[in-house]
C-alpha cells in the first residue's frame, strides 16, 4: 500500500470551500445565476491572492441558499473525501452562510447537512462532525450570533467552535465573548491563527481564547519560544501545506515548516483547507509530504493518531474511527 492509499483523518475543511467547482456551476445554472466571473476557462476557481480568494469564496456561496442545497453539497464533499481515503472529517460550518445567523433557519440547514452525513456514513464509511465557525471579518457582534447558534445545537454532531476569515481584521481577543459562550456549552475550541498573522496571533489565540487547536499555526516556527510553548501545552496544529504554498506563504512543500514543527514536538495534523480552490486532495497532500520529507507509512500513521486524539468527537466515535485506521 502506498502512502496515498492510507486511511486519513482531516480536521480542517471549510464546507463551502470544499464545494467542487462543477457542483457550484451546476447549481448556478439551475438557479440562472451568472457566476462565470469566478471560474477560469478550465472550470476551476479563479482568484489572485488571499483577499480575492475570500471574495470568490463568498461569491460561490451566493447559490447556496437552501437546506437542500447544503444537503447536496455535503454529499458531494463527502464523496470526494471518501474517494481520497478520508475516514473521519470535521467541517467548518458558518451560520452566516446557513440562514444568516438565524437560529431557526440554522437548525433547518443543520438537519439537512446531518441527513447527508448520515447517508454518506452508511454508504461510504466516512464519519463527519461539525465545527461551527464565526467569520472574523464580519466582526465580534456577528460572531456572538454564530456562537449562540453553536451553543443551541451543541451535542454529538456539532462538537466544536472556531473562527475563520481574514486574520488582518481585529484581534483574537476581540472575540472572547463568542468563545466563552461556546466553551460554556461544552464545545471544543479552535481558531485560525499563524497563517497570515504572525506568531503573536498564535500566542494570543492560545492564551486569550483558550483554544486547544490552531487552524494553520505554521508561522509559530518564527518564534522558538512559542514553538516550545505549543509543544508544552499540547496544542494541535491543523496544518494545510498545499493551501499555504498556493497562497504564497512558502515557495514549495520542501520549504514548509510542518516537518520542523513536528520534530520540535508540536502536534501536527494534515488537511486540505479549501481543496478545489488550492488544487489539492488529501491524497496529494500525502504524496507531496512523502516527496518533500521522505515520510513513510509510519509517519502518516503517527500524524493520524495525533489527529484522532485531537478530534472533536465522543469516545465511541473515536474508537470506531480507530478501527478504520487499523485496517491497513
Amino acid at each position: 500500500m502506498t502512502v496515498t492509499e492510507l486511511p486519513k483523518i482531516e480536521l480542517h475543511l471549510h464546507h463551502e470551500g470544499a464545494a467542487p467547482p462543477a457542483f457550484i456551476r451546476q447549481l448556478a445554472h439551475e438557479k440562472r445565476v451568472d457566476l462565470s466571473g469566478i471560474f477560469k476557462p478550465d472550470g476551476s476557481y479563479d482568484f489572485r491572492g488571499f483577499a480575492h480568494f475570500l471574495e470568490v469564496y463568498e461569491a460561490a456561496c451566493e447559490v447556496l441558499k437552501s437546506p437542500e442545497d447544503f444537503r447536496r453539497l455535503t454529499l458531494a464533499i463527502l464523496e470526494e473525501s471518501a474517494a481520497n481515503g478520508v475516514v473521519y472529517s470535521e467541517t467548518f460550518l458558518s451560520p452566516d452562510f446557513c440562514g444568516g445567523g438565524d437560529l431557526h433557519a440554522w437548525r433547518d440547514y443543520l438537519n439537512a447537512i446531518q441527513d447527508a452525513a448520515d447517508e454518506a456514513e452508511r454508504k461510504l464509511g466516512i464519519t463527519l462532525r461539525g465545527v461551527v465557525t464565526c467569520v472574523r471579518h464580519f466582526g465580534p457582534e456577528q460572531a456572538k450570533a454564530s456562537a449562540r447558534c453553536a451553543a443551541e445545537t451543541a451535542g454529538d454532531w456539532i462538537t466544536g467552535f472556531g473562527m475563520g476569515g481574514n486574520e488582518g481584521v481585529g484581534r483574537q481577543g476581540d472575540f472572547a465573548w463568542a468563545f466563552d459562550c461556546a466553551r460554556e456549552a461544552g464545545l471544543r475550541l479552535t481558531t485560525h491563527a499563524g497563517e497570515f498573522g504572525g506568531p503573536d496571533s498564535v500566542r494570543e489565540a492560545v492564551r486569550e481564547l483558550g483554544v486547544e487547536r490552531i487552524g494553520h499555526g505554521v508561522r509559530a516556527i518564527e518564534d522558538p519560544d512559542l514553538v516550545h510553548e505549543l509543544a508544552d501545552r499540547g496544542v494541535t496544529l491543523e496544518v494545510c501545506p498545499g493551501s499555504n504554498v498556493v497562497l504564497g506563504l512558502y515557495d514549495d512543500f520542501a520549504s514548509h515548516p510542518i516537518a520542523k514543527l513536528r520534530d520540535a514536538g508540536v502536534k501536527v495534523s494534515v488537511s486540505t483547507d479549501d481543496p478545489p480552490f488550492f488544487h489539492t486532495t488529501m491524497r496529494r497532500e500525502y504524496e507531496m509530504l512523502h516527496k518533500a520529507f521522505g515520510w513513510q507509512a509510519e509517519d502518516f500513521a503517527a500524524i493520524n493518531e495525533t489527529a484522532l486524539s485531537a478530534a472533536f468527537c465522543d469516545e465511541e466515535t473515536r474508537a470506531r474511527v480507530k478501527k478504520r485506521l487499523e485496517k491497513t
